[in-house]
């Protein structure tokens, strides 16, 4: 079963586009949008389980430059 989550980014000063482009590019990344106030980026993942959205925040998404913080919140499917 497919594991879907929004993760919500907090971005260093002057890094938003430069993190909103790495992200658009990563795998499982539906969407991402960039919003005023906190935090800075919202994404939508889509990947097949939850070690591959372990994989992705944690190998992926903590190493681009100007990502300060990570909250993610896994879809509860109803």
């Amino acid at each position: 079963m497919a594991t879907k989550a929004y993760i919500l980014i907090k971005v260093k000063a002057g890094k938003t586009q430069d993190v909103v482009k790495a992200l658009k590019a990563l795998p499982g990344v539906q969407q991402v949008h960039s919003c005023f106030g906190q935090p800075d980026v919202f994404s939508f993942i889509d990947v097949k389980d939850e070690k591959s959205l372990s994989d992705v925040v944690i190998s992926k998404i903590h190493t681009i430059d100007g990502v300060e913080e990570t909250d993610t919140h896994i879809v509860a499917e109803s």
